[in-house]
């Protein structure tokens, strides 16, 4: 039935396993603090923990999964370990996800968006 609409598109099963996968990793309040914050700045470990209000040690586990889905970046001078979001892309999903939660969760007018 939907096949024979002339603009019907699905996507590829890899397309869904690597988005689902993307989405499994965001669904973590602590990551979403931390991306969010990467989206404004470069930022350190022991900021990013400040911000996000977690131990350095756990912030540092949550920078490894996300840095491995491609999600954010790292960048070493010399000892220190800078970190940053991969791409627009990041952002994106994140200003959608918070702007679709504030809609939820307090009616807001369509207008009202989150905006690093």
């Amino acid at each position: 039935m939907h096949a024979s609409l002339p603009e019907f598109d699905m996507p590829t099963d890899e397309q869904v396993h690597l988005a689902a996968e993307s989405f499994r990793l965001l669904a973590d309040p602590t990551r979403i603090k931390v991306l969010w914050a990467l989206l404004q700045g470069e930022s350190s470990v022991a900021c990013l923990a400040e911000l996000a209000g977690a131990a350095p040690t756990a912030v540092s586990q949550h920078l490894a999964k996300l840095r491995l889905a491609g999600l954010v970046k790292g960048r070493r001078e010399g000892t220190f370990v800078y970190y940053s979001a991969a791409d627009d892309h990041v952002r994106g999903l994140l200003a959608q996800a918070l702007h679709h939660a504030d809609h939820l969760d307090r009616d807001l007018p369509p207008e009202h968006a989150h905006r690093p």
